[in-house]
This record gives C-alpha cells, structure tokens and sequence, in this order.
C-alpha cells in the first residue's frame, strides 16, 4: 500500500514529465503554468488511494488520475477569470498573468487536454469511466451557474446552496473515487459507497473552504481572505446569518449585501464581526464534522479488509484538518 505523499509525489512527477509540446506555446503556456503552481492533488490522489486498496499497480491508471487534476485546474482557470480573481496559490492567475482572451482558450484546450488523459484508462472500463466524467463535468457546470444565479438572490435557501456545492464541488472528489474503484474491478455496491463516500466528503470539504475564505490565514490559504463577502456569495455562512440574524444585525448584514460602493476590509470586517455574534463559525464546524462523520459511514461499508483502508483515511482526516 502506497501513502498520500508517495501517490502526491508520483503525480508531481508525472505532470512534470507530461510535457505539451504542442505549438503554439502562447496557448499552451498558460496550462503549465496553472498545473505547475501546486495545489494539494486531492482528486488524483484520492482516485489513487482508492485504486490501491484493490491493486498494486498504480501506473496503470496514473494518466487518468491526472486527466482529473487537469480538469480540476481547467475549472479554476475559469472561476478566476469570472470573479476577477487576482491570485490562487499565492500566484497570478492566468487572465491576471496574461489577459481575459487568452485565459478563455487555455481554459478550452486545458479542458480537451484533461480528456484525453482521463481517456487513456484502462480500455475495458473507457465506457464507463467517460460516461462517470462527462456527466461530472456536466454537473460541475450546472452548480457553477447556480453559484452565478444566486448572486442576484436574497432568498436562496440552505437545501438549495448545499445542492449547489454538491453538484459545483462534492461530484467531482466522488467522481475520483468511484474511478478508482471502476478501474481496479470492484463491486458495483463498493463503487456505489465509494462514491457517497466522496460526495459527502465534497460537502465538508467546500464548507470548510467556505470557512477558510472568512477565518483563514491569506499567507497559508494562497488566496485573498473575504472573497466571498466581497463578492456576496450566498454561502452557508451567509444564509444562515441572515437566517439566524436579529432585526437589527439583518438589517446590516443587507445593507452591506445591497450597497455597490464599499471599503473591501472595511466589508469584510464588519460581516466578519456580524458572523461571530450570531454564533455562525460554530454552525458552520460542526456541519462539516456531520458531512465528515456521514463520509466515514459510507467508507466502513466498503468490502476491502480495514487495514487496506487505513491510507485512504489518514488522507480524508489531513483534508478536514487543512488549514488551505
């Protein structure tokens, strides 16, 4: 049984070693880029961990794993340049870098780039495992435009948001894992758990990214923190606030929400202050340590020995106790 950092490391060098080398390099450029800046590789790796409790022989499916990173890194090219996101890791990103156009068709060739590798899987599970990824990638676009449709709500519900985060997030880390069990020959019921396994997983891991964005360190998180208070993102924390809110603390909460010129810091700080009176970071903690606990349900029903688990886990714990 590999660990996490040796499965991070074999697809480190992997990504390094799959050179584009494809004309022209003002196109292809900006896809070494975003894949060379880092980022944590939760999705390979959890495909790989996954994978590795049936079988030993990781390279066998070492292309589609990356397949899924790159996808994973086309959707953040595009994220950023739809909220004029400035950084992510710590760096420029792409429309940043270079300009809006050239972000636009990287993104496009990055995406094509990602199925070409996810289909270089095994040939007698190809079926299936494009079949798993286009209705993800179809999916991941329908939460994304639920994202951009509730910024112009004020009644976005706590079913409909996380609905939202599952479908933008949580399909993708399930995605991931059920390909490793399709490739390594499970059972369809292990598939089946696997998948709830990483759906609920997504869910605790976007909440606590929502967190991250309000109460994480800028310098650890690789991003600017108040993000989505900013941009009024109708997160958890938000709906709740507002749900959860006195007369008085509502009314500030939507003059902050509804008022177009504002002080970024001075914004953050004052929704930030709102959250910790109406007891919101708690609420918050202990919805991803439900979604997490829920996860965990699903993962002891898969029919592998326990041992076999034990990396697979660690890995999950590292994840909810991030502090990017």
């Amino acid at each position: 049984m590999r660990t996490s950092d040796e499965l991070l490391k074999m697809v480190n060098d992997y990504i390094e070693d799959a050179t584009i080398t494809r004309q022209p390099t003002s196109l292809y450029d900006p896809i070494k880029y975003v894949l060379s800046i880092g980022g944590k590789r939760i999705r390979p790796v959890l495909l790989l961990l996954t994978y590795n409790m049936y079988r030993d022989d990781i390279e066998r499916v070492m292309p589609t794993a990356v397949g899924l990173e790159t996808y994973h890194n086309y959707t953040l090219l595009h994220d950023d340049l739809m909220d004029k996101a400035d950084m992510r890791r710590g760096m420029p990103t792409v429309h940043r870098k270079w300009d809006d156009n050239t972000a636009i068709l990287s993104g496009d060739s990055m995406l094509v780039v990602a199925f070409q590798r996810v289909a270089q899987c095994p040939a007698e599970n190809l079926q299936d495992i494009l079949s798993l990824f286009t209705m993800t990638a179809l999916e991941i676009g329908e939460g994304q435009q639920y994202d951009m449709d509730f910024e112009n709500r004020m009644d976005v519900t706590e079913d409909e948001y996380i609905e939202m985060i599952r479908l933008k997030t949580s399909v993708l880390l399930a995605c991931a894992v059920k390909m490793g069990a399709i490739m390594a020959g499970a059972s369809d019921k292990d598939a089946k758990n696997l998948y709830a396994f990483g759906e609920k997983l997504g869910l605790a891991f976007q909440l606590q990214d929502d967190l991250l964005d309000v109460y994480g360190d800028p310098k650890v998180f690789g991003k600017a923190i108040g993000g989505d208070i900013t941009s009024n993102k109708k997160t958890y924390m938000l709906i709740n606030a507002i749900l959860r809110a006195n007369n008085e603390q509502r009314e500030e909460l939507i003059k902050w929400i509804t008022t177009d010129n504002f002080d970024k810091e001075e914004k953050i700080k004052a929704v930030t202050k709102l959250y910790n009176k109406i007891g919101i970071r708690q609420l918050c903690e202990k919805k991803i340590n439900d979604y997490f606990a829920e996860a965990l349900t699903y993962l002891e029903k898969v029919n592998v020995p326990e041992e076999k688990k034990t990396a697979l886990q660690r890995f999950t714990d590292q994840m909810m106790h991030r502090e990017n």
